[in-house]
């Protein structure tokens, strides 16, 4: 099971990034913010490949974007599996998630450490951050079933009948 239970957090993980870049756009369309490259910076950097300006950096900066959190989605998936499920899985893997960022854009030099940025960028990247951890729990969690014994996903108490189990 556990191998189906990350090929669907991979498919949560889709979700969760086309959330995340809607999220971005429109927040870039309100506030004329321009893209971020760090992405393709990080990759580049891991890669070992040549320095190109960011209008050649385009594919790379996507595949970036796009495959960390595509395979992230795949711990989802298994924390799903596991029981670590819901907004409290949601709230766990949104740190997983800004962990993975920081180690891979501060070792290779791409980024720096998150309290050196203005504040309102840090505000803008865990708002970015967190619609991708939730968008992509909501997904993973109704895709895997979790463990024997852990309640099933309920509906809330006013959707409930009366004297009978949600």
């Amino acid at each position: 099971m556990t191998a189906r239970a990350a090929a669907r957090g991979v498919a949560a993980g889709v979700v969760g990034v086309a959330a995340m870049t809607a999220a971005e756009k429109l927040e870039q369309v309100l506030t004329h913010r321009p893209n971020s490259y760090t992405p393709a910076h990080t990759a580049e950097r891991l890669l070992g490949l040549a320095p190109r300006s960011d209008k050649d950096r385009l594919w790379l900066n996507w595949a970036m974007h796009w495959g960390q959190g595509v395979l992230l989605g795949a711990v989802r998936g298994l924390m799903a599996e596991r029981g670590i499920r819901g907004p409290f899985g949601s709230f766990l893997f949104l740190d997983l998630r800004l962990l993975n960022d920081q180690s891979l854009e501060n070792a290779t030099g791409a980024g720096s450490p998150p309290w050196r940025w203005p504040v309102d960028e840090q505000i803008i990247d865990l708002i970015h951050k967190s619609v991708y951890a939730f968008a992509t729990g909501v997904v993973a969690d109704r895709l895997v079933p979790g463990p024997p014994g852990v309640p099933a996903r309920r509906r809330p108490w006013a959707l409930r009948r009366p004297g009978g189990r949600g």
